[in-house]
């Protein structure tokens, strides 16, 4: 009885947890026709994005147009949905790193293709499909980290602001450059960066376009740490020994772990309390809990 009734519960908070995720920020009642944005995008041709699982249930997702400073091409866009669902998807899952080939993370768009859709509404389809996609990717059940190395500029640094985290490497800067091309953020990452460095401190960054160098990230909170290796493998490796101390232990338990701080981010109070107390259903008298009762770890 007690194994049935914890098998409903997982089933029904996975549910529930799965319809917040995918929760449709815009409809066609915002004017929001994905498949046309779909064929739209998909006419700027370029770069790619890559996406390795890894045994430890880390995952690397490489921005790969070095040429361009891994600025996002329109197929870049579609690409980065498909590896969200992907990573939806993948039930081991307990980590992500997104980082940029070529020693630097991101440039923001390709400007031939923000030439080409220069008119309000293909603006805003765009802006709508990437706010989509990185909403997604921010609620993952995966602890994720930004690698910045060179440049995260524009919509490369709205871009950091979906992940968990941060990691800066020596002589990387993070800028918000949007009002020198004479627009506001605008895959959502005006309203992320209130919630990690606050109102007052968004609204310098935003309005100066101030270069945020390592040190002034981590005094604003912006970033966790800045790395000892600036080249590419050194980096890496030490991007995933650090979220390695937190992805330590059982995928379910450290899935249920993030899935709670999301609930916790964005639900009021009471929902985010009865989400809290579904999740924790979940691992109740689970494999990793029924262990750790026998074994009785001490607590250092």
């Amino acid at each position: 009885m007690a194994t049935s009734l914890r098998k409903n519960l997982l089933r029904t908070t996975k549910e529930r947890i799965l319809q917040q995720r995918r929760a449709s920020l815009y409809t066609g009642a915002h004017g929001y026709e994905e498949e046309m944005i779909k064929n739209n995008l998909q006419q700027f041709a370029g770069g790619s994005i890559n996406l390795s699982k890894e045994d430890n249930g880390i995952g690397i997702l490489t921005l790969n147009n070095p040429k361009l400073m891994n600025a996002f091409t329109g197929t870049m866009m579609l690409e980065l949905q498909e590896r969200v669902t992907e990573l939806e998807n993948w039930k081991d899952g307990k980590g992500l790193i997104v980082y940029g080939a070529g020693n630097t993370f991101c440039s923001g768009s390709d400007l031939n293709a923000v030439q080409a859709i220069s008119n309000s509404q293909d603006g805003m389809n765009m802006c709508m499909f990437m706010q989509k996609t990185l909403t997604r990717l921010m609620r993952l059940p995966l602890i994720s980290v930004a690698l910045v190395q060179g440049k995260a500029v524009g919509g490369g640094a709205e871009l950091t602001t979906a992940c968990d985290f941060r990691l800066m490497t020596p002589g990387s800067e993070i800028r918000f450059v949007h009002k020198h091309m004479g627009l506001v953020p605008g895959w959502g990452g005006g309203a992320r960066l209130v919630r990690i460095v606050g109102s007052g401190a968004a609204l310098q960054l935003l309005s100066g376009a101030a270069r945020v160098d390592p040190e002034r990230a981590l005094h604003l909170g912006l970033s966790e740490q800045t790395l000892s290796s600036s080249d590419e493998t050194g980096a890496l490796e030490e991007a995933q020994a650090w979220l390695g101390q937190y992805t330590e232990g059982p995928a379910s338990v450290i899935r249920a772990m993030k899935k709670v701080v999301t609930a916790g981010r964005e639900l009021p109070l009471e929902a985010a309390l009865r989400m809290e107390k579904d999740i924790f259903g979940t691992v109740w008298g689970g494999p990793a809990n029924l262990q750790a009762l026998i074994t009785r770890p001490k607590h250092k």
